[in-house]
């Protein structure tokens, strides 16, 4: 049986590895897949470097276009990255009949539904197991693996930079700024470090996974994103105080009933989509994901909780997930388009329309710290609104003041509550003369 034809659009840090990893298990590979695949054409801007890398395996070319008109080329790879280029590239790629792999979370969280639905039209297959934490299959497990269950949450670690430098912070008692500039040092950071520390990056893959758990539209536009650059090293002390380690956190919750929690209509449903710094208890075992590592925590309801842990990125960990999905083309490219699995798990017809919620009616636990001012009365207020609000407070820690202070800090930790019902908390707490800083509020969740 001849080889199946790839062409390799980007042999950077990825595709390096794609082209490394098939080499080399080039033989265990092709007795997985059933016949060989050869990456015969590369298109990168940089020749000459493409070349030093594939030595005479492949055709090298600076236009990949080249690559997608070729009739030899079965599957084209996408590692440009971006939402411009390389979504033109893709959409070329469907409509010449190319099956694709990408790793390009940005495009699909955005872009995904048009791409797929391009796909789906044209009988071809866009795989994208590297999108989402790397080497670690969670795409195939949501997808495949817990397909009798009805997935009630997901949550994960699922950006390296911003967990090594949580993880230093906590570590070292460094702030956020310092420990960032180490994390560009050590090559975890970009120089521009924005996707990442803003929670935009997290939120892509979020978007991905929330997609096919819940059989909804990739929606990124709705999703709420906070970053950790607001975060200081007395919350980190005081969390660890309590019992807590925070991590930035993708979080997708089925909501089926807001009628008790004060949302919305009875009956009303929904889907919530956050990225945002999160309490998780110590106990977990994804509060002691540590470093650059990732970790993706589903619960359905057959399965119960269950953690896929690894690497999140890097040369041959995502290279890893590539050439998984190039062996489940090559065994089933000559399928039926209906007796494959679809995109998003759920077949095209049967999509669900439920909304994505806004973040004023997601539910959650919060810790709140207030610079308050060192006087009697000054809790039986705070607590009095919260109370007022119906609130309910889960344990409260008071610093000490060293002699001579006039104030101290004031941690709370509430269980759960509506987000907008807490908003109008804070705001009527930050009105006290009493607060003299603005209240920090990161939200926490027991994973359990």
């Amino acid at each position: 049986m001849k080889p199946i034809q790839v062409g390799l659009l980007g042999i950077g840090t990825v595709g390096s590895g794609t082209f490394k990893v098939l080499q080399r298990n080039q033989e265990e590979i092709r007795r997985r897949a059933g016949r060989e695949i050869r990456i015969s054409m590369v298109a990168d801007l940089d020749t000459a470097r493409a070349r030093s890398i594939v030595g005479q395996h492949a055709e090298v070319v600076s236009d990949a276009r080249a690559v997608i008109a070729n009739p030899d080329i079965d599957i084209v790879i996408e590692l440009i990255g971006g939402y411009g280029i390389a979504k033109a590239l893709v959409l070329e790629a469907i409509a010449a009949g190319k099956h694709v792999v990408t790793a390009n979370k940005a495009l699909l969280a955005v872009h995904g539904s048009e791409i797929f639905a391009a796909a789906s039209a044209k009988g071809v297959i866009v795989a994208f197991e590297a999108a989402v934490a790397g080497g670690i299959p969670i795409i195939k497990a949501l997808r495949e693996g817990l397909t009798a269950n009805r997935i009630e949450w997901v949550a994960g670690i699922i950006n390296g930079t911003t967990n090594f430098i949580l993880s230093e912070m906590r570590a070292k008692g460094l702030d956020f700024g310092v420990v960032l500039k180490q994390a560009q040092a050590l090559g975890y950071a970009e120089a521009d470090p924005t996707f990442d520390i803003e929670g935009i990056d997290a939120a892509h893959k979020a978007t991905i996974m929330s997609a096919i758990a819940f059989g909804i539209p990739v929606q990124f536009d709705k999703a709420h994103v906070e970053g950790i650059t607001a975060l200081q090293a007395a919350d980190i002390r005081y969390a660890e105080q309590l019992g807590y380690r925070i991590k930035l956190l993708g979080i997708t919750k089925r909501r089926d009933d807001l009628k008790a929690a004060g949302g919305r209509a009875a009956g009303a449903g929904g889907i919530e989509l956050r990225v945002h710094p999160t309490l998780v208890p110590t106990q977990r075992l994804i509060a002691n994901v540590e470093g650059a590592m990732n970790a993706v925590v589903v619960h359905g309801d057959a399965v119960g909780t269950t953690l896929y842990y690894g690497k999140g990125a890097g040369s041959e960990p995502t290279a890893s997930a590539v050439v998984a999905d190039l062996v489940d083309i090559t065994r089933l490219h000559t399928a039926d388009p209906d007796h494959r699995v679809p995109h998003l798990a759920f077949q095209p017809g049967s999509m669900a329309d439920t909304p994505i919620l806004p973040i004023a009616d997601v539910v959650t636990a919060f810790y709140l710290r207030l610079v308050v001012a060192d006087k009697a009365g000054v809790l039986a207020r705070i607590t009095g609104i919260l109370a007022e609000n119906d609130i309910s407070i889960d344990a409260v820690l008071q610093r000490e003041s060293a002699e001579g202070e006039n104030q101290t800090d004031l941690i709370i930790l509430t269980h759960d509550t509506v987000e907008g019902r807490m908003n109008t908390a804070l705001a009527q707490m930050q009105a006290l003369p009493t607060v003299l800083a603005p209240i920090v509020r990161i939200r926490k969740e027991e994973l359990s």
